[in-house]
């Protein structure tokens, strides 16, 4: 598939306003075109001796209405080109975002941000120069030469052939530079990337940088990349600023050749005075082309670059996609059953879920505990498909999960993750971010749900307050609870809440779990803890390591086992005891 392919729907619709461009640049070429002739007859007339004052108003009369439509039809011509070029900018933003939304969590940790970033920016500025500026050099450049190349061959054929002399030269200037002007520019976007991916990792983990003192390994080392910046960028401005003068140095020797040639034909007659004066205005309209060809030729090569690049993202095939044939689901029930769950994370050798059965119906909740990398959270993204589970291997309401809409299984799921991110944006559209309209009242009761109420009435602007680039100017346990209440707002049939109490304290964490257990009436619930605090009230309670479950039973089931789970809640006793005495 041609990579111009990604364009067709936006030039399918806007071919008309390409024309449109077109037809009043060649119309302003076509004007251009004129005022030499017109210079040139106003030198042989002024020559001759037979120029009068009315012809004079002529001349220059038609001179100044020559500009005054050129200036209209410029004006005309970037509104329909340069203007249909932003929204090219525009449709390729919002088809680039709009494809990153589809991709899967799973590319996001192939790709850094700052490389994404990247795309979004200079790319898609560079197809929009080849697609704007591009075309109007490449029209300028085939009826500027052909119609000037006409006219010089009209007033002198020997004088023009000889005038072209040094044009191949420039040609074979340009074709040898091309090459080396895409490959440069490719290193630049891609130092570029490096450069935004560095910014953009330092200004999120400004944090931890400034806490552990790495101030300045951190500059140095973004130093270095801006360096490397600098120095891809000037690989490209030396072959660059070398290009634009041996072309220009060229198109001198063509004017020398003109007024050395031209000069003694006018002496001896072979041509008048006001056509040499024209066939020089002309030549000097054929270097504008000619020049531009190269400036065309890297347009193109950073157009074509940066179409590659993006190219690359948009044949990008999610990993986890919508079924092709599902059967009609309304309303999901969340009754889980897992048999025999297997799972093995693209590009790893070993599995990081082995043999799980569970069976969770509504009404019920479950507690997955166990130590970091015991494959709770991978469990959780199962559930949510981020990633796809083995076909038969998880069911909800006896649906294969691979067989039902993406959309609707994750409506179905109230999830309140480890890292709880934040919107730069107020309380209230971080809570309703489900995408409803809801209102003033429904957000307020799941503030209280979530034990945040009392902390955002305090705030001067309550629930209009703005929190900030990911919800920096709250504490940890005031952004657990608002994504808290961002899930419970939902209504959902699942509610999964991974790790989201080790920002609160043991108090609020108890009044949060009195209101969640009248709140999960109906629905089903999963809590992952390292808390046995968190999760002895669960229905059941099981106990994951290396992926595989040691432990299941309730609360006094597993104490009376006296396995791994009752040495994690004696731990914890022993924790709390020693913390009270201090």
């Amino acid at each position: 598939m041609s990579k111009l392919a990604i364009l067709k729907e936006f030039f399918l619709k806007n071919l008309h306003r390409y024309l449109l461009g077109i037809l009043f640049l060649l119309f302003v070429d076509a004007l251009q075109l004129v005022t030499p002739k017109l210079i040139g007859e106003i030198a042989d007339s002024l020559k001759a001796g037979t120029i009068t004052f009315g012809r004079i108003t002529l001349y220059a009369g038609s001179i100044i209405g020559i500009a005054l439509l050129v200036a209209i039809g410029r004006f005309s011509w970037r509104m329909y080109l340069m203007g249909t070029a932003r929204r090219l900018d525009f449709y390729l933003r919002n088809k680039l975002f709009l494809k990153l939304q589809t991709l899967s969590v799973e590319y996001f940790h192939r790709h850094k941000t700052g490389d994404l970033m990247a795309h979004a920016t200079n790319d898609i500025q560079a197809i929009r120069m080849a697609f704007g500026q591009g075309i109007v050099l490449l029209v300028d450049i085939l009826f500027l030469t052909g119609m000037t190349l006409l006219i010089l061959l009209t007033i002198s054929p020997r004088l023009t052939m000889m005038a072209l002399t040094p044009f191949p030269f420039l040609l074979a200037v340009i074709l040898g530079f091309g090459k080396q002007l895409q490959y440069r520019f490719k290193a630049v976007q891609e130092a570029f990337s490096r450069l935004t991916d560095k910014a953009q990792e330092n200004l999120t983990g400004i944090r931890v940088i400034k806490s552990f003192v790495q101030e300045e390994a951190e500059i140095e080392a973004f130093k270095q990349e801006s360096l490397n910046n600098v120095q891809k960028n000037m690989r490209l401005v030396r072959i660059w600023g070398v290009f634009f003068p041996l072309m220009g140095l060229i198109a001198t020797f063509a004017f020398i050749i003109v007024i050395w040639f031209g000069g003694v034909q006018v002496v001896n007659n072979t041509i008048t005075l006001g056509d040499f004066i024209a066939f020089l205005s002309y030549l000097n309209l054929l270097i504008w082309p000619m020049t531009a060809i190269g400036w065309l030729i890297n347009i193109i090569q950073r157009g074509t670059v940066s179409l590659q690049r993006l190219d690359k993202i948009f044949r990008e095939i999610p990993g986890v996609v919508d079924p092709v044939e599902t059967a009609p689901i309304g309303r999901l029930e969340g009754n889980l059953e897992i048999s025999n769950l297997t799972f093995t994370y693209p590009g790893a050798d070993k599995p990081v879920l082995k043999g799980i059965n569970l069976i969770l119906k509504k009404d019920r909740s479950l507690a997955l505990v166990g130590k970091t990398g015991s494959g709770k959270t991978t469990l959780v993204s199962l559930l949510l498909r981020l990633y796809n589970p083995p076909p038969g291997s998880i069911l909800m309401d006896g649906i294969d999960l691979n067989k039902i809409p993406l959309k609707t299984l994750r409506q179905a799921i109230g999830y309140v993750p480890q890292d709880n991110f934040l919107f730069s944006t107020t309380i209230h559209e971080n809570i309703g971010f489900a995408g409803e309209s809801f209102s003033d009242q429904a957000i307020e009761e799941v503030a209280k749900q979530a034990q945040i109420y009392e902390s955002i009435v305090d705030f001067p602007e309550k629930f209009q307050t703005v929190v900030g680039e990911r919800g920096t100017t709250l504490s940890g346990g005031q952004k657990q609870r608002i994504s808290i209440a961002r899930a419970l707002i939902k209504n959902p049939a699942l509610l999964i809440l991974d790790d989201c109490f080790s920002a609160v304290d043991t108090q609020t964490e108890e009044k949060i779990l009195t209101g969640l257990r009248s709140y999960l009436s109906g629905r089903t619930g999963i809590i992952i803890s390292h808390r046995i605090s968190t999760v002895q009230e669960a229905d059941e309670i099981v106990l994951l390591d290396h992926g595989e479950i040691i432990e299941r039973g309730d609360h006094h089931t597993l104490l009376q086992l006296k396995g791994r789970y009752w040495e994690m809640y004696q731990k914890q006793r022993l924790e709390e005891e020693l913390a009270s005495v201090e």
